[in-house]
Formats: structure tokens, C-alpha cells, sequence
């Protein structure tokens, strides 16, 4: 019974020191990827961009929005935001694309009380 109770200590020991040590290796990793210039968050919560870090103090400046710098620990940068390829929205050169010239279906004509009776019709399959 003894023995079953040291394997399970040895066991849980050894897996405490296995998650520290993959815990190490993404923060060093991630450490790596600091470089000016690149979209980062921190631990509470402010998005920005690296202007200049500060290995001696351990210091990152992040640019939050154009003007604004703010200062914050290396270890405060949490997460290094991957920039994704989107496609730009196509945006038309004039406004005659983006009516809809859709003569073919006959606009509906429906008289103020048409739509009053309707809605009532609807509000009572709802209850």
C-alpha cells in the first residue's frame, strides 16, 4: 500500500515538473518572436504594437494607438497577435452598382391595414 502511495507522489511530482517545463519553453518561444513591430496583448487586456523593448530593464514600449505609448514588463506581454490575410472588400468606383435594378418582381402593395391585420395574425401564433 506504501509503495502504491510513493509511485502516485512520483508520478504527480513528475508530472507538476513536465507542465513547468512546457509552460518555460512557450513563454521562451513567444519570447523569441518580440521584435518591433509586431501586434501584441497583454496580460490585462490592452492590445498594441512593439515600438521598442528594453533588455536590460526588461521593458517593452507598446504603441496602443497612434500618440499613445504606453510602458509596460516584458512579462505583461501574454500573447503575440498572428496577422491574418484578408481580402479587402471590393468597393465599387461609382453608386450605380449598388442599387439593384430588379424590375421583374412587382413591388408589394400592401394597405396600412393589410399590414396591421398581418401582424396581429402573427403576434397571435407567437403566444
Amino acid at each position: 500500500m506504501t509503495i502504491l502511495l510513493f509511485v502516485m507522489l512520483g508520478l504527480f511530482v513528475f508530472m507538476m515538473f513536465r507542465k513547468n517545463k512546457k509552460t518555460q519553453q512557450q513563454q521562451a518561444e513567444m519570447q523569441a518572436k518580440f521584435a518591433p513591430g509586431v501586434d501584441v496583448m497583454t496580460s490585462f487586456g490592452l492590445f498594441g504594437r512593439i515600438v521598442s523593448i528594453d533588455d536590460a530593464e526588461n521593458k517593452v514600449v507598446l504603441e496602443l494607438s497612434p500618440g499613445n505609448e504606453a510602458t509596460v514588463h516584458r512579462q505583461a506581454v501574454t500573447k503575440v497577435i498572428e496577422q491574418t490575410e484578408e481580402e479587402a472588400p471590393v468597393v465599387p468606383d461609382d453608386a450605380s452598382s449598388l442599387t439593384v435594378a430588379d424590375t421583374e418582381k412587382p413591388a408589394a402593395t400592401e394597405t396600412p391595414e393589410e399590414t396591421i391585420a398581418r401582424l396581429n395574425k402573427e403576434d397571435k401564433k407567437d403566444n
